[in-house]
């Protein structure tokens, strides 16, 4: 009987201990809470970046497809080909990106393909926007820059810290 009687304290005791585990205590709840909030933060810092690198490479695709529309229009005018390395920085200046209309009858000259295609630059890259293009014989570059603010780069004001170039032999 002794032993029956070791198995039933034993038992007891075991069945005791859970019993004075009432729950949380408070100072648990609020080192969860803590964690909890942390782990929201680092997600809402994570959302606020991926938009942000998002519009930066938003930026760099357009450039991109700039520099490549204006190649191909250099293309087109081999012979005149010539007039478009007059495009550089200090011929940016009153281009303010509104009205990029094309004529649509006559003769679309490589004067007015600039003054478009600059225009478009100043309307899709923003108002600090800018092209230079240069010849080396039959290679022409076509390098553009922009402020990318979003990209957080050192952008204060108009600094230029977004660039592409795109080269090709005509």
């Amino acid at each position: 009987m002794s032993v029956a009687l070791a198995r039933v304290r034993s038992r007891r005791r075991m069945r005791a201990a859970p019993a004075r585990q009432r729950g949380f205590s408070l100072i648990e709840v609020l080192i969860a809470m803590l964690v909890i909030g942390f782990g929201l933060l680092g997600l809402a810092m994570m959302q606020t970046l991926s938009v942000r690198y998002s519009q930066s490479a938003n930026y760099r695709t357009q450039a991109f497809n700039l520099a490549y529309d204006l190649l191909d229009q250099i293309r087109a005018n081999r012979a005149l080909s010539a007039q478009f390395a007059q495009i550089d920085e200090g011929s940016f200046s009153g281009v303010t990106g509104k009205n990029c209309s094309r004529a649509v009858s006559g003769f679309v000259g490589p004067a007015e393909s600039a003054a478009r295609w600059k225009c478009q630059v100043r309307s899709t890259l923003g108002a600090g926007a800018f092209a230079v293009v240069t010849q080396d014989g039959a290679r022409t570059t076509v390098a553009i820059q922009w402020s990318d603010a979003r990209a957080g780069v050192g952008a204060v004001g108009n600094n230029a810290n977004g660039r592409v170039a795109v080269s090709s032999e005509l």
